[in-house]
């Protein structure tokens, strides 16, 4: 059993983190593949894998994405594209990747992924969108037949080091009516900045679609400020490094003083969602300023500071991790109780790229949830 499939239980109480209502905002479809199915799809193409034995090959993605620098993590999607290239493979893993959140308790999930790394066995850009949607049905439709509820939708997302945003962003408004419910820029964050896409960030803006950008993981605030003013993204992927805009004055044993810069004063006032992802921000190195270490991440000083956090798995097959599991590894360092989980849960859900109506029963179904588990 790997540590993601362990039971999890609130601490104090007989509540499993698993059958509590989630929402998942940073989960990346190449990122969340089972290994077994990697195995099976690689034989069918001839992809060669660094082993074929499931459990080894498990440990081999965490090994290698543990190690302190984003480009290095993103190396290991290398096997995991290589598998994603047929209509029959994205289908699976797509429905997989829906099966996987409903046994985590999700009840509503983004899955964002780029549809131009796909293609090099001559899928078409729609062909691969209108694949992945397939697969997502289906797991939608397995979940309801156990007597689940799931609802999911895309994030069609552009590589930043390519030269493709504007047709990614006309293919993301093409299948608006057809599961993708917002745009996304991904890749190696440092040298690539959001202006680079620009033509992109305008049509979007133009036809009212909306944007959630990387920043603020390999690269600080001026990643972040790329995100918002060029982007203009409602969302941060990741956020993390908008702490550096924030000086601990001095600390007692009761408070902890501190001044926050105009960006951090932004973003916070502004309510405007950090998608964080404990366990990935430290295998990518992006909290090392303040440590190695789950307990040194500022995920709760930006908590206190009234942020609006949310908890992702970002990929749930290198950080060997689920949205439970996340919550778990917080509680355990932070000392959170089920009204905090409630609070992160209903962050998410407000920030989610449904219609207002939609958020509105989301968060409605996620407090009745906890209500009846017992806060």
């Amino acid at each position: 059993m790997t540590a993601a499939s362990e039971e999890l239980l609130v601490p104090g109480t007989g509540i499993s983190f698993a059958s509590l209502p989630k929402v998942s905002l940073h989960d990346h479809l190449d990122g969340g593949l089972r290994p077994g199915t990697i195995i099976e799809l690689a034989d069918a193409i001839g992809f060669a894998l660094p082993t074929t034995d499931a459990q080894e090959l498990a440990e081999w993605f965490e090994d290698s994405a543990d190690s302190g620098s984003l480009p290095t993590y993103l190396a290991t999607f290398d096997v995991t594209l290589g598998v994603m290239q047929t209509q029959e493979g994205l289908v699976r893993v797509a429905r997989e990747f829906v099966n996987d959140l409903v046994a985590d308790g999700v009840i509503y999930g983004e899955v964002r992924w780029a549809p131009e790394q796909h293609l090099t066995r001559g899928l078409s850009l729609d062909e691969v969108v209108e694949a992945v949607q397939e697969g997502i049905e289906l797991g939608t439709d397995d979940a309801r037949a156990a007597g689940r509820t799931i609802r999911v939708g895309q994030l069609v997302t552009a590589m930043r080091h390519a030269n493709r945003g504007l047709e990614i962003a006309e293919l993301a408004v093409r299948h608006r009516d057809n599961g993708v419910v917002g745009f996304d820029i991904a890749g190696a964050e440092l040298g690539f900045p959001p202006k680079n896409q620009i033509a992109a960030f305008d049509y979007l803006a133009q036809n009212y679609f909306p944007v959630t950008v990387h920043a603020g993981e390999a690269d600080g605030l001026e990643s972040i400020r790329g995100a918002l003013f060029d982007g203009r993204a409602l969302r941060l992927g990741h956020g993390v490094r908008i702490a550096e805009d924030i000086e601990i004055e001095r600390q007692d044993d009761d408070n902890t003083y501190v001044s926050l810069g105009l960006l951090a004063e932004w973003v916070k006032d502004r309510e405007i969602t950090l998608e964080l992802s404990p366990s990935s921000n430290l295998q990518t190195g992006a909290i090392a300023e303040w440590g190695e270490d789950i307990t040194d991440h500022p995920f709760d000083l930006l908590y206190q500071l009234g942020f609006q956090v949310t908890v992702n798995p970002d990929n749930r097959l290198m950080s060997n991790t689920t949205v439970s599991r996340e919550l778990a590894l917080l509680t355990d360092a932070f000392g959170y109780d089920l009204s905090d989980l409630e609070v992160f849960q209903l962050n998410a859900a407000a920030a989610t790229f449904l219609p207002v109506e939609d958020r509105e029963d989301l968060a409605d179904a996620i407090s009745d949830a906890f209500e009846d588990a017992g806060l």
